[in-house]
């Protein structure tokens, strides 16, 4: 098998014949990276020879972000980004760059006709042929081709508006709630329907829905605002192409959610954090239902672990899926500053010397 038909079997609970590796490497890290192999590229997906890839992004049309400070009420801060949603970002500490101070344009909107004058973007789809083209290109390569669209409702939703104001929407006030998840909801089903109509293998979604111990909000409140929109965006997808795979990513303890994310329609979740939820536990219980991407925790093992200590894990959760598959194993989140070099090529080495 290419690395394609590998992860698709996988995914698929018919077997595999290797397994894939995957991980996401934060600004300081890839600088580590090509210390530590002479790439200057930093492409480490190729270095490392990843299963999947992506063809890249659907751009938005240009607008002037000069119009959204209007609406922050105050002067960021020397160095900040305004993203195309209009969401200020203030920078955050010297060691995580990557890490920023949101800022909620719509924080003190308190009337609908306020949501209904904001200026969304909108796409520009005049390079869908040449996306196509490097979909088929690196497909033609032997890669699995995924187009991510994570913070797909929820998220980007309380990014714009912030997370208490449309939490008190969501209980309060019907109308505004109702139309801040409709935009973002159909902007970003625009798009993925768009990246399967390119042909990619998978589309990542996904919401942080959990904390550390509990849901983040109500099973009732998620099954009437946020679920019912994944559903439809899933949909969606498969109306394009049935045999999709759709990837759904959210940190901390989400278990009370995860029968209502198949109903849903996701194949795979990612990343089942193991300081919140044990692997074994949702395996057993899911399994058969469902695949899994992550498992190894970037909180605790993969930053303060032994590489030996890696293996172990890498190796436990693989015996628990067996030889159907069923799971990537690789990191839960971005890796940080703070993680060891040898610690990433222990995760690699487990991979590549599982036997099984």
């Amino acid at each position: 098998m290419n690395h394609r038909e590998n992860i698709k079997s996988l995914y698929r609970r018919c077997g595999y014949e290797f397994v894939p590796v995957f991980f996401n490497l934060c600004p300081s890290l890839v600088e580590e990276y090509i210390r530590q192999t002479g790439d200057k590229t930093g492409n480490y997906a190729d270095y490392y020879n990843f299963s999947l890839r992506s063809a890249g992004e659907f751009l938005f049309k240009p607008q002037d972000k000069e119009i959204f400070k209007s609406y922050y009420g105050f002067e960021l801060r020397p160095g900040s980004k305004i993203d195309d949603y209009g969401v200020g970002h203030m920078p955050g500490s010297e060691a995580a760059k990557h890490m920023t101070e949101m800022v909620n344009p719509m924080k003190n909107f308190s009337t609908l006709e306020q949501m209904k004058d904001y200026p969304f973007p909108e796409y520009d789809f005049s390079g869908f042929e040449a996306y196509k083209n490097n979909v088929k290109e690196l497909q033609s390569r032997g890669f699995a081709v995924y187009y991510s669209r994570e913070c797909t409702v929820w998220e980007m939703s309380w990014y714009i508006r912030g997370m208490e104001n449309l939490m008190c929407d969501m209980l309060t006030d019907d109308e505004m709630a109702t139309y801040i998840l409709d935009r973002i909801t159909d902007l970003h089903e625009l798009a993925v329907c768009t990246a399967a109509k390119a042909g990619v293998d998978m589309i990542f979604l996904g919401d942080d829905i959990g904390m550390q111990r509990t849901i983040m909000m109500r099973k009732e409140l998620y099954n009437k605002w946020i679920q019912p929109r994944l559903k439809r965006i899933i949909s969606s997808i498969k109306n394009v192409n049935p045999d999709i795979i759709v990837q759904y990513h959210s940190c901390g303890y989400i278990e009370p959610l995860i029968d209502d994310l198949i109903d849903a329609g996701i194949d795979v979740l990612n990343p089942v954090q193991p300081e919140c939820m044990d692997f074994k536990e949702i395996y057993m219980k899911y399994g058969d239902r469902l695949s899994f991407n992550g498992t190894l925790g970037t909180q605790k093992l993969i930053p303060f672990g032994t590489p030996e200590e890696i293996k172990a894990e890498t190796y436990r959760n693989l015996d628990i899926a067996g030889k159907s598959g069923g799971l990537l194993p690789c990191p839960t989140h971005l890796l940080e500053p703070e993680v060891p070099w040898e610690n990433i090529m222990a995760y690699l080495e487990a991979c590549q010397s599982y036997k099984g």
